[in-house]
């Protein structure tokens, strides 16, 4: 069963994700951390979608839809804030690879999305998760996404 995000104190604010990921406006794209369990390698993110956001201008006009490679962005985020925890390190994880991903309902202003990431093969070097959208109990999108972990000097 689905967290209930609008009771649920974060475990990591804005300001503190804003510490790990390199993002910012317009692509920081989670907004709150409500689980985590490292030993597990389990985290949960949410991004609350509003009709202010950049994208609905031209992703379309008059039916927004939240694109699917936000909806991916959104989910490696989580990803990559969850390796960050689990590894301690200061390296950046970079997006390395995408696979088997499935978009199964259109995401909408109003809607919260609550980002599901398994660890399946957390290093130092590298990483593997399993990522799971949600919008309340239906998934939303799915997807197995891979990184690369770098020094912030190397970029």
């Amino acid at each position: 069963m689905a967290p209930d995000i609008k009771s649920e104190a974060p475990l990591l604010d804005i300001k503190e994700i804003i510490k790990i990921l390199p993002h910012r406006y317009p692509f920081l794209l989670v907004d709150k951390i409500i689980e985590m369990n490292i030993e597990e390698n389990i985290i949960v993110g949410v991004k609350n979608v509003t009709c202010n956001e950049p994208f609905f201008q031209g992703h379309f006009p008059g039916v927004p839809i939240m694109p699917g490679v936000l909806i991916l962005e959104a989910l490696a985020q989580t990803g990559g804030i969850l390796v960050h925890q689990k590894t301690q390190d200061a390296k950046i994880a970079l997006l390395l690879n995408v696979n088997n991903a499935k978009f199964r309902k259109p995401v909408v202003p109003g809607d919260s999305l609550i980002l599901h990431v398994t660890g399946i093969h957390i290093t130092n070097k590298s990483g593997k998760v399993q990522a799971k959208a949600f919008v309340g109990e239906q998934l939303a999108a799915e997807a197995e996404i891979g990184f690369v972990m770098v020094q912030k000097d190397q970029l």
